[in-house]
C-alpha cells in the first residue's frame, strides 16, 4: 500500500508532531498550565488579579531553587531527597550564629555563608555517591536523616522568631510594589530575582559548558561516559555541590521571607519538588529535561497548591490532584515514546 504524504515526509526527515513533542515535553506542561489557569479564571475571575499572580511568583521561589538542583542531578541519572535537610541545617545554623554572635552581619555575607554551607553539605552527598557506588537515592535518604539529626541533636530545636533587622528587610524589600483597589499593598520581593538568576545560570551550565555535556552524557550511560573520558568523581561533586548551594540559598530566603527560623520547616516538601521536575519533562532515568520545563513544572505545582481552594476544592485534595497530574504526564510521555 502506498504510504501517505505525511508518512513519506516523516520518513524523509520531515516534521513529525509526535517526535516534536517527545523532544519538547515541556510543551505538555505548558499546555496543562494554561488549561488549568483558564479553567480557574473561568470559575473564579479573581485568580487573574495581580495580587494572586504575585503570590504564585513569590511561592515559586524556594520550590524553584530546590527543583533546579534536583533537575541537574536527575539529568545525570541520579536523585536527591536530602535538599530540604541541607536547607534546614544551613538556614538555621547561619541564623543562630548571626543572632548570637554577629547580629550586624551584612545580608550578602549571610546569603553567601548559607549558600557555601549548603554546597559543602552537598559535597558530602557527592563524595559518598562516588565512593560507595550505590544509587544516590539511598545515599541521600541516609544523609537526609544525618543532616536533620545533626540539626536537632546538636544545634537547636527552638524557633528563632527575633531575626536580625537585615534579614527581615531582605524578606520585605520590594522589587515591585503597588496598591490594589481594596487599599492593600501588594509586593513582589526582591529575593524573587534569585529564581530567574539561578535558572539562567543552570541553563548556561547545562547548554554552554563541558560540564553540562558531561552531565547529560552520564545521565544517558555513565559507563560509556567514563570510557569517553568524563571524570565521574568531578561531575558527582559538582552535581551535588551545586544542588546543595541552591538548597542553602533557598533556605535563607525561606527564613527571611517568613521572618522565622524553624528547624522543622520544609520537611515533607521533597515529593512536591521532585513532582515538579518530573512534570517538567525530566525522566528519572536521566539524560533528558530542560530548565524551562522545570520552571513550568514548578509553576504548575504551585498553581495547583494555591488555586484549588479558589475553585472550591478542599486543600486536603492537593496531593491527590498533583498525583493525578503526575500519572497523566507519565502516561502521555510513555505513549509518545512508543509512537516514536
Amino acid at each position: 500500500m502506498e504510504r501517505s504524504k505525511a508518512q513519506q515526509k516523516v520518513a524523509e526527515g520531515g516534521f513529525s508532531f509526535n517526535h516534536f513533542l517527545k523532544n519538547h515535553p515541556e510543551l505538555i506542561t505548558l499546555a496543562l498550565l494554561v488549561a488549568i489557569c483558564a479553567i480557574v479564571a473561568g470559575i473564579n475571575p479573581n485568580f487573574l488579579q495581580a495580587s494572586s499572580l504575585i503570590d504564585i511568583g513569590r511561592a515559586s521561589v524556594v520550590m524553584g531553587l530546590f527543583a533546579l538542583g534536583v533537575f541537574v542531578i536527575l539529568a545525570a541519572g541520579g536523585i536527591d531527597v536530602s535538599f530540604t535537610a541541607i536547607a534546614a541545617l544551613s538556614m538555621y545554623s547561619v541564623t543562630l550564629f548571626t543572632v548570637n554572635h554577629f547580629p550586624g552581619m551584612p545580608m550578602p555575607l549571610i546569603v553567601l555563608i548559607a549558600t557555601i554551607g549548603g554546597m559543602l553539605l552537598g559535597f558530602v552527598n557527592g563524595i559518598l555517591a562516588y565512593h560507595l557506588r550505590v544509587p544516590s537515592l539511598i545515599i541521600t535518604i541516609g544523609t537526609q536523616y544525618l543532616f536533620r539529626g545533626i540539626l536537632l541533636a546538636f544545634i537547636g530545636t527552638v524557633w528563632i522568631m527575633d531575626l536580625p533587622p537585615q534579614m527581615i528587610e531582605f524578606g520585605r524589600a520590594p522589587l515591585l510594589q503597588f496598591t490594589n483597589a481594596n487599599g492593600a499593598v501588594i509586593t513582589l520581593p526582591i529575593y524573587f530575582l534569585a529564581l530567574p538568576a539561578a535558572a539562567i545560570l543552570t541553563w548556561w551550565i547545562l547548554n554552554r559548558t563541558l560540564m553540562g555535556r558531561a552531565i547529560f552524557a552520564i545521565g544517558g550511560n555513565s559507563a560509556i561516559a567514563e570510557r569517553l573520558g568524563y571524570n565521574l568523581k568531578t561531575v558527582q561533586l559538582f552535581l551535588f555541590g551545586y544542588a546543595g548551594a541552591l538548597a542553602g540559598l533557598a533556605g535563607i530566603i525561606h527564613v527571611s521571607s517568613n521572618r522565622l527560623a524553624n528547624p522543622f520547616d520544609l520537611v515533607g516538601s521533597e515529593i512536591s519538588v521532585i513532582a515538579a521536575v518530573v512534570l517538567g519533562g525530566a525522566r528519572i532515568t536521566g539524560g533528558t529535561g530542560t530548565v524551562l520545563g522545570t520552571i513550568l513544572g514548578v509553576l504548575l505545582v504551585t498553581v495547583l497548591n494555591n488555586v484549588l481552594v479558589m475553585v472550591g476544592i478542599p486543600s486536603t485534595w492537593q496531593r491527590f490532584v498533583i498525583g493525578f497530574f503526575i500519572l497523566l504526564a507519565a502516561a502521555f510521555f510513555m505513549a509518545q515514546q512508543r509512537k516514536s
